[in-house]
């Protein structure tokens, strides 16, 4: 029997009068075309005369039947017919459309606003935001709202973006509905609330991080999307230049002693981290990580969940880990002086430990540390390394075109003018790839400061950042804006995104 290859299943849907989304799929047949009074149709049983049948006489034609493999029926279903085939605009509409009656003072009363967050049209909405979100590999996605609206808007690239919206009057029950989901109290909308969900998007599961609190105007909501498939453990993917490689690899693989990343939130820092871990994990090795909180599962690493509210601390927990004999630890960040104190003590100790700092620069690590109140001739016997990270946005290749980029810009760049001489700037110019952007995809740009014998007498001295970053720069360390420049040499990103990045910070 000839089975009908994918390719030749429709790209639009044919619209049949009554035709049910529940049927096609009970049935397993989909509609291919409507020529002249003949319906063809794929179906998965070529000897279901009752289907067949059935819809001769609902349409009055006659029905061409060929075989279709169960699966790709059932998918061409789904993409054509099924949830991911409606736009937000549209399911919003039919929300709006078929509960408005019931949403009006439903807000005070718990059992109405839960009976209303498990209606169907809300419950179509919630899934098409969420898949649509995963589909465009958006980070986050943020409920927020107003005294008129109630918006919704994608982390896409690093940057947020606004998509459809639904009408205000479906605020409540939209975060309702989430709520339940992740098993929070949707009676409690004065204190914040933190839960996480699992769901199976596109037939991976993904987890979400949910985060409420309150503000003015109701309750706002954030989700972190967190897909295990969109986690790159590779150096050189994550952007890491080859000669960065070869020192990162060095020292990570030393018997013992503290390595910092650091940079703000949404720098890229948890990716490296699980890269650096991933890439020394051997049998030989007992890895254990404190963090807080913990975003993908790795194999063969025991992961920790920090939990402040009964007491269970960055510090406390890794008295504890210490005492499970690790070779090798992650702090999922050092916040306090108790903190960094036993992290040094950790390394001090024969362990070789990661952790993570909100500083600009590398250099910045060194002076936050120092004025933590950590003891400078501990610092300069434990610290091997700091590597400071940003994420740049790439230039969308389906648009990307020469351009002649603002001389002020330039300005601030660290360049010789017989470097730009023959150089070509690119930029993107916006199309339906990137959303018309001019972008699409991030990479990590670095600076990365090895701690040699020039750099402990400055931290011995507890010299200023300035004086360390001086100190390392007549050492060969590459700045952040410096690496920056190479992605622009590279025709990979633009001037302007470089310095985004990097003097906003």
């Amino acid at each position: 029997m000839t089975q009908l290859p994918y390719d030749r299943y429709p790209r639009e849907p044919l619209v049949l009068e009554n035709l049910s989304l529940k049927y096609m799929r009970q049935a397993k047949f989909v509609p291919l075309s409507m020529r002249e009074g003949i319906l063809e149709i794929a179906i998965a049983d070529i000897r279901d005369h009752t289907t067949i049948e059935s819809l001769e006489l609902a349409y009055h034609c006659q029905v061409q039947a060929v075989y279709g493999q169960a699966e790709d029926i059932l998918e061409a279903i789904e993409r054509l017919y099924g949830i991911h085939s409606q736009s937000i605009d549209n399911i919003i509409e039919e929300a709006d459309r078929d509960i408005s009656e019931i949403v009006t003072e439903v807000e005070e009363n718990e059992s109405r606003l839960r009976d209303l967050a498990q209606e169907a049209p809300i419950i179509r909405l919630v899934n098409r935001i969420i898949g649509q979100a995963v589909e465009e590999k958006a980070s986050d996605i943020h409920f927020e709202p107003f005294e008129y609206t109630f918006r919704v808007r994608y982390r896409l690239d690093g940057l947020l973006r606004e998509v459809e919206s639904p009408p205000s009057r479906l605020q409540a029950a939209i975060i309702s509905r989430i709520k339940i989901m992740a098993k929070l109290d949707i009676s409690e909308r004065r204190r914040p609330q933190d839960g996480r969900i699992k769901l199976k998007v596109d037939g991976r599961e993904i987890d979400f991080r949910v985060s409420t609190i309150p503000t003015h105007h109701g309750e706002s909501l954030v989700m972190r999307i967190l897909d295990r498939e969109s986690l790159i453990l590779d150096l050189a993917q994550i952007g890491f230049p080859e000669r960065l490689q070869e020192e990162y690899d060095k020292v990570i693989h030393q018997p013992y002693g503290m390595i910092l990343v650091t940079g703000p939130t949404g720098s890229g820092k948890t990716s490296t981290l699980y890269t650096t871990l991933d890439k020394i994990n051997l049998p030989s090795y007992k890895i254990m990580t404190m963090e807080d909180p913990i975003e993908y599962q790795l194999a063969g690493i025991n992961q920790i969940q920090v939990n402040p509210k009964i007491g269970f601390t960055f510090a406390g927990g890794l008295r504890s880990i210490v005492r499970q004999d690790p070779d090798i630890i992650l702090i999922g960040e050092i916040r306090d002086k108790e903190t960094a104190e036993i992290a040094i003590q950790s390394a001090l100790t024969g362990h070789l430990l990661f952790s993570t700092l909100h500083t600009n620069d590398a250099p910045g690590a060194i002076t936050r540390l120092l004025e933590m109140g950590v003891e400078n001739y501990l610092l300069s016997s434990t610290l091997l390394a700091v590597l400071a990270q940003r994420l740049v946005r790439l230039i969308c290749p389906f648009c990307k075109e020469p351009t002649e980029p603002d001389p002020k810009l330039l300005k601030t760049m660290p360049f010789s003018a017989e470097e730009i001489a023959d150089m070509t700037f690119y930029h993107g110019s916006g199309c339906e790839e990137c959303r018309h952007t001019g972008y699409k995809g991030r990479t990590a740009i670095f600076e990365y400061l090895p701690v040699d014998e020039a750099i402990r007498k400055e931290i011995d001295r507890k010299s200023s950042t300035e004086k360390i970053k001086e100190t390392a720069l007549a050492r060969g360390m590459v700045t952040l804006l410096q690496d920056g420049w190479r992605m622009v040499r590279e025709g990979r990103t633009t001037v302007s995104e470089v310095l985004r990045v990097t003097l906003a910070s």
